[in-house]
């Protein structure tokens, strides 16, 4: 017993994603599924419709799709199925994620436009505006919160350029959706995707894609991938009441749906929202009266998910050592991810709350005195 109890209580992920998860997540896969079921299809239907709810009050302009794998495969799933043939995207890159986007879009042999800045400096509406006069551009994409850094792009700017353009607007909102407010509608968002272990509180194991109707039957036969044909698994959903097409992670869609219920009862997205921006601001205030400098400029919109940090100018810090220290003071941080920056990252999303970071606050503290 006590041998379990350690277990379950071994440390905090202050990560973006894998995180911390809730008792009553973990405790619900501890059943079996079949795919095939009645009651889980029906589970999975009454998911797809509660994402919509989430996303926008216009809930009959767009539809919920799952697809397996990380968030990454639902991302692939897109580009490779939205963009015909002849499509030519135009992916503004600031970070680690967009850069994958591109790599995703030439590997799937798209043409590809791209707006490349620094990892800790928003996009310029104007350069946006200028490559949007390129008729041929048909899709343009962008991740909301750039995990890299933690800022948040300015989506709804970008958002009017692209639609005053006529281009179809691809949202990765991986790290954002959920724990931030938005509506996709009054964004005129035309495929934003996310992931179960992200902001929702779920486990790893598949994404989702919420898109406009239209859009999805648009995608018909234009799939580059038979897995990731994302056409093909929202009809299966469609007309199948909830089924996958092929074998679904059905342990880790019944967490999903009890994350849901848990988001819920605590009270919605703008609740978890506050939540996650106390707890930012508690970690960010309290590690620069220890000592550590943002990496973001305070003109930069910061995100409530994660907060990249300078390693200290001192010769003798060594990351790999506070790693280690605070994992044996029960939390996991992040290493960094900026391009010619010694940085860290310490995300507050998941079953984190004040208190947590208070107590990391004092660990990190300990650490700094030895």
């Amino acid at each position: 017993m006590n041998a379990h109890v350690e277990l379950e209580n071994k440390y905090l992920l202050l990560t973006p994603g894998p995180l911390s998860t809730s008792p009553a997540v973990r405790r619900v896969m501890q059943r079996d599924w079949c795919t095939w079921d009645k009651e889980y299809n029906s589970l999975v239907q009454d998911i797809r419709q509660r994402l919509v709810a989430l996303a926008t009050s216009e809930t009959e302009l767009y539809s919920a799709v799952l697809m397996q794998g990380s968030g990454s495969f639902s991302v692939e799933a897109v580009l490779g199925s939205a963009l015909p043939k002849n499509g030519k995207i135009l992916i503004i890159n600031n970070g680690a994620y967009g850069a994958r986007m591109v790599q995703m879009a030439r590997c799937l042999n798209i043409e590809v436009v791209e707006l490349v800045y620094p990892e800790t400096q928003i996009p310029d509406l104007s350069d946006i505006e200028k490559a949007l006069s390129d008729s041929s551009i048909t899709h343009v994409s962008c991740v909301h919160c750039e995990t890299t850094t933690g800022l948040l792009n300015p989506i709804e700017e970008i958002g009017r350029l692209v639609k005053a353009a006529g281009k179809v607007w691809i949202v990765d909102a991986m790290s954002s959706f959920g724990g931030v407010p938005m509506d996709i509608a009054k964004l005129e968002i035309d495929f934003l995707i996310s992931s179960a272990n992200k902001c929702i509180q779920g486990v790893p194991g598949f994404g989702f894609i919420l898109a406009k109707r239209e859009q999805l039957q648009a995608c018909k036969g234009q799939a580059r991938s038979v897995s990731l044909d994302l056409y093909d698994q929202w009809n299966t959903m469609e007309q199948h009441d909830g089924k996958w097409r092929f074998t679904s992670p059905t342990h880790v869609v019944r967490a999903f749906y009890q994350a849901l219920l848990e988001l819920e009862q605590e009270g919605g997205v703008e609740a978890r929202y506050q939540r996650y921006v106390n707890n930012q601001k508690c970690l960010a205030d309290g590690m620069q009266k220890l000592g550590f400098k943002l990496v973001l400029d305070t003109d930069i919109p910061q995100s409530p998910i994660i907060t990249t940090f300078m390693y200290p100018n001192t010769a003798d810090f060594s990351f790999q050592e506070l790693y280690e220290n605070l994992k044996q003071a029960g939390f996991v941080i992040y290493p960094g991810k900026v391009t010619d920056l010694n940085c860290f990252r310490i995300g507050n999303i998941g079953e984190v709350y004040l208190e947590d970071i208070q107590r990391l606050l004092a660990a990190i503290s300990v650490y700094c005195q030895k």
